[in-house]
């Protein structure tokens, strides 16, 4: 078992988090690497784990003001057992879709900025950081999506800083992740410093192998 597949098998063991669902956060700057860390955590853990990229929540009026919908449209109907149906946006037609569904499966990953907010770390089993600087994310983000998105970026980062200054995530995360060239290095933060929140301390501590 390699070190992926040893920390998704810790985070099955979590105790449930949001109704009958462990809802575990992806968090940390544009471009830092979150969408292609989670779906390899997805694959770890299983074709039938489910992802709710937060790109979904937001839209160019709202980069950052989605918590109602994420808590009327997904977190609410989980709390209850239920699966979740929520609205995706489309960033190119500048609209929402027909409803998506996200079941309530025994493990559900959220990824995007603003996943380890105060709104949402009570429903938390758990809060990962991507450990990587916002100027190499942004640059990176940048070089990704070329010179046309430039207006955009400025806008974004404008409004991340302001995010991260009000509510910020990684003081609470309980593992930052680091890329490497050959995976990932899990850096597990000790109790008390982090991971202190409602939901994310467990009177144990978290498995070992998380």
């Amino acid at each position: 078992m390699d070190d992926l597949d040893r920390r998704a098998a810790g985070l099955r063991t979590l105790p449930p988090s949001c109704g009958p669902v462990r809802l575990v956060a992806v968090d940390g700057h544009a471009g830092s690497g979150k969408s292609t860390f989670t779906g390899r955590l997805a694959g770890a853990l299983g074709a039938e784990v489910p992802v709710l990229h937060l790109d979904d929540l937001a839209t160019h009026e709202e980069l950052f003001d989605w918590t109602g919908r994420l808590l009327s449209q997904v977190i609410e109907p989980l709390t209850r057992g239920r699966d979740a149906a929520y609205h995706p946006y489309d960033w190119n037609l500048r609209r929402f879709l027909a409803p998506r569904v996200l079941p309530a499966a025994p493990v559900v990953l959220v990824e995007g900025v603003g996943a380890g907010r105060r709104a949402l770390r009570p429903y938390l089993a758990a809060l990962l950081w991507m450990d990587r600087g916002a100027e190499e994310s942004w640059a990176r983000g940048r070089a990704r999506d070329g010179a046309a998105l430039s207006g955009f970026w400025d806008g974004w980062t404008a409004a991340e800083m302001r995010h991260f200054l009000s509510d910020p995530s990684a003081p609470f995360a309980d593992a930052l992740i680091r890329e490497c060239p050959t995976g990932y290095e899990w850096l597990q933060m000790p109790a008390g410093t982090a991971g202190s929140h409602q939901s994310i301390t467990h009177s144990n501590g978290l498995p070992p192998a998380f």
